[in-house]
């Protein structure tokens, strides 16, 4: 198994290849699972013009919003913005693209582009702006709304354990958006706490296949949260 080794060293080596104007599929719900060091490394390498697909643009210090700071992102394809003020800022100036996607269907536009599934139907979002200009079509007597599903040029992934060749398991809410994204990448590199050899990791725990994955690096997470809240006692 040694030929299939996945596992790269350094983050250079992680995201080679990345340039402007490339679409990217972000893992991560708010600040949970998200690929902390992959993003950072981006950041790092000021690529312009990208388009992110991510469920939101984390916050202003952490997460995918630091690729604000320097107006990396042209375009975010997300379902939820309201923990970034220069988010706001950026959007309501006109400096950045914003397509709103209802969440469920943002996951499932990542799940089919990763199945080869060009488009599908779906009553969300029907009678709503989220409709405009899309095709409408009734299935017994209730109207949906096509909707196209997204592939990106990168896909960049949190998981908790990796084999060497690419099996991925990930650790509770940690799995939200990460699966789907994995599949959508035409190169889809992945962040993970753990990397164990080929072999340990029994069949039933695997949550995606190694085949959707091309770069492995192993990462030290600070695992930030969006709001501290504590009790006053």
């Amino acid at each position: 198994m040694a030929g299939f080794n996945k596992v790269v060293d350094t983050y250079e080596q992680a995201m080679a290849g990345l340039s402007d104007g490339m679409t990217v599929i972000a893992g991560g719900f708010g600040l949970c699972g998200i690929p902390e060091g992959l993003i950072e490394q981006i950041k790092q390498m000021k690529t312009k013009e990208l388009t992110f697909v991510s469920n939101n643009c984390g916050v202003d210090d952490f997460g995918l919003g630091v690729l604000l700071q320097d107006k990396q992102i042209k375009k975010m394809i997300s379902s939820y913005v309201g923990e970034n003020a220069e988010f706001e800022r950026q959007y309501l100036s006109g400096e950045l693209e914003v397509e709103l996607t209802p969440q469920g269907t943002l996951a499932e536009k990542m799940r089919a582009g990763g199945a080869g599934i060009p488009a599908f139907y779906t009553a969300t979002g029907f009678g709503t702006p989220v409709a405009e200009g899309k095709e409408v079509k009734s299935f017994d007597g209730r109207n949906y709304i096509l909707e196209e599903s997204i592939t990106g040029d990168f896909a960049i992934v949190r998981a908790w354990k990796a084999d060497k060749i690419g099996n991925l398991v990930f650790r509770d809410t940690a799995m939200n958006f990460n699966p789907m994204a994995a599949t959508a990448g035409k190169i889809t590199v992945v962040e993970v706490e753990e990397i164990v050899e080929v072999g340990e990791l029994q069949p039933t725990e695997i949550h995606t296949p190694g085949i959707y994955v091309n770069r492995i690096i192993k990462g030290q997470f600070e695992k930030r949260i969006e709001r501290l809240t504590l009790a006053k006692n």
